[in-house]
């Protein structure tokens, strides 16, 4: 990503003048890329218009700063929002409400550091969100506030089950099945040939290079690609991560109580990510959603309709207009 010097990146709001219309942004940012969202202000109404309407869409490199460093995360949130804003003929008077989905925002130190450069909530939530990309993470609200949180701790901590897990697990079959420590795999020659390398020698090379999480995880659909051909050590990595992002919900969900006393109560499980959607044979969501629905018949799954960061600018819009109520009843 370009480096830009103070203020530089806001320059635009100096040139032809902006629109008086009022917006939402909402961000999606991982360790792959960030994604903005700017959306007009909507009337607030029981039904949503379909589509969503949204006046523009800007995409940055990694905003996780456990990954890239607090300056160079702070500068892709500024910078996305900024050519968000640009492009929709925008500037940040016309900014009404933010909400932010970043990955690396784990505790409240990581949370007041974000505040600090900016300001979004989400209102009150009820139920369990799973996402599996690059990294993964359980995640539960109830109503009257109280939040819990399963995995998410990075890769050196185990995030199993995200895609930098398995394409790890499978990067380890490899050198094993190299090496004679492991079965055959056909990981071994389908990796290879997607790298563009002569031998399992030259993946050492190769993963040390650059061992960016979001570089590793990239391999994930050729490791769909082998178990979907019936590799036996393909399989296995896949069931295993299935397990270990059924075993993350399943955390959150006992901690909350999302299942009431009887373990049968409903509750929304919404699942996004990558390594969450189907694939011709493999559908991780789905077979996660099954380890799920044994223990809670209950849990209700929800696969988003829009990306998410979509879902963040909703989530803005939402609280904006709430509090736009509650202020006029004021009055």
């Amino acid at each position: 990503m370009k480096r830009y010097r103070n203020g530089e990146m806001w320059e635009f709001e100096h040139g032809a003048a902006a629109t008086n219309r009022p917006v939402i942004l909402g961000l999606d940012g991982g360790t792959t890329s960030t994604v903005c969202i700017c959306m007009p202000i909507m009337p607030f109404s029981d039904a949503l218009p379909h589509p969503v309407p949204v006046l523009a869409r800007a995409v940055a490199g990694c905003s996780n700063h456990n990954s890239v460093g607090e300056n160079a995360a702070r500068e892709t949130l500024e910078q996305v929002m900024a050519d968000a804003l640009s492009k929709s003929g925008s500037n940040r008077s016309a900014v009404r409400a933010v909400s932010l989905a970043v990955s690396g925002v784990n505790h409240p130190t990581d949370q007041q550091r974000i505040l600090t450069w900016l300001s979004g909530t989400m209102g009150k939530l009820h139920g369990c969100v799973l996402i599996a990309g690059t990294g993964t993470i359980a995640y539960g609200f109830t109503e009257d506030g109280r939040e819990a949180r399963a995995a998410g701790a990075g890769p050196v901590l185990g995030d199993w089950g995200s895609g930098y897990g398995i394409a790890a697990l499978a990067l380890t079959a490899v050198i094993r099945a190299h090496d004679g420590r492991g079965p055959h795999t056909m990981l071994k020659s389908t990796i290879l040939q997607k790298l563009g390398l002569s031998s399992a020698d030259e993946l050492i090379g190769w993963t040390y290079a650059d061992p960016s999480w979001a570089r590793i995880a990239a391999l994930v659909p050729v490791v769909v690609y082998c178990a979907e051909a019936g590799d036996e050590v393909a399989s296995k990595i896949l069931k295993e991560a299935v397990e270990e992002l059924a075993l993350s919900v399943k955390a959150v969900v006992q901690r909350l109580g999302l299942c009431g006393e009887d373990g049968k109560n409903s509750f929304p499980l919404v699942m996004v990510g990558g390594v969450l959607e189907a694939n011709q044979k493999w559908d991780i969501g789905k077979e996660v959603m099954d380890f799920v629905s044994n223990d809670y018949p209950g849990a209700l799954p929800i696969r988003p309709k829009v990306e998410p960061a979509v879902g963040a600018a909703l989530l803005a819009w939402n609280e904006f207009m709430q509090e736009s109520v509650e202020e006029a009843y004021r009055r």
